[in-house]
């Protein structure tokens, strides 16, 4: 069976090709493009480097979120159109779970972090079998510390957005606080492949039906709801 995954839920932008459980090509990459531009020429190319036609694809594998609105909006428009195309199944993974698999080998607590602004952040505690100890979500970083300094566990912090917050996290949490080494801080899309095989395959047809999972209302949507709440109240 030949999977394609993809992952543009944040800045960081990846793809694979696992076939009958085998990855064949991966390609990961962080440096500043825009999604709508690269994601799809990368996916030709994974393609090309494994030998691999688009009907030979089996199923999809996506980030499905959360992170940035645009990234993950695009990933998952891309997934659904090469799906609905190829007439394939799609299976969604979370993005956070995607980016805690890269630490399964540590004895401990995983916390992948994104930033989400204003001392927010997209944020979850996995165990190292990614077993879901906080829900992903969209969080305070002040709550996730909460949580974690009630827990007697080292907790290792996976993310590129973890340098945003390195500081604050080693005031509430001190040495149990460890930093993944740099190579885990990027999202794998064979890791969104792996998870993916975890779950039955969903009919073609609910491909038409899935969203991406955002976690957070669009800054539109909140300016609208207070626009629309204000116009009550004045009314």
């Amino acid at each position: 069976m030949i999977w394609l995954g993809i992952d543009t839920s944040n800045m960081p932008l990846s793809i694979a090709i696992v076939k009958d459980d085998q990855l064949l090509v991966e390609w990961t990459s962080s440096v500043k493009v825009t999604h709508s531009v690269g994601a799809m020429p990368a996916v030709e190319e994974v393609l090309n480097q494994a030998n691999i036609k688009p009907n030979e694809i089996d199923a999809i594998a996506v980030a499905e979120g959360p992170g940035s609105y645009t990234g993950v909006r695009i990933g998952v428009t891309i997934a659904k159109t090469l799906a609905w195309t190829l007439k394939i199944p799609l299976v969604g993974v979370s993005s956070l779970q995607t980016l805690a698999g890269n630490g399964t080998l540590f004895k401990g607590l995983i916390c992948p972090i994104m930033d989400a602004r204003r001392q927010n952040v997209f944020s979850a505690i996995y165990t190292n079998d990614l077993e879901s100890y906080l829900a992903d979500g969209h969080y305070s970083l002040e709550t996730v510390l909460e949580k974690l300094a009630a827990i007697e566990e080292d907790i290792l912090f996976v993310g590129r957005d973890v340098s945003i917050h390195w500081d604050t996290i080693q005031q509430v949490l001190g040495k149990r606080a460890i930093r993944a080494p740099f190579h885990l801080d990027l999202p794998k899309a064979s890791i969104v492949i792996e998870q993916a095989l975890k779950t039955p395959l969903p009919s073609i047809e609910e491909t038409h039906h899935f969203v991406p999972d955002y976690k957070r209302i669009t800054e539109a949507e909140t300016n609208w709801r207070a626009e629309q709440k204000a116009g009550e109240t004045n009314g």
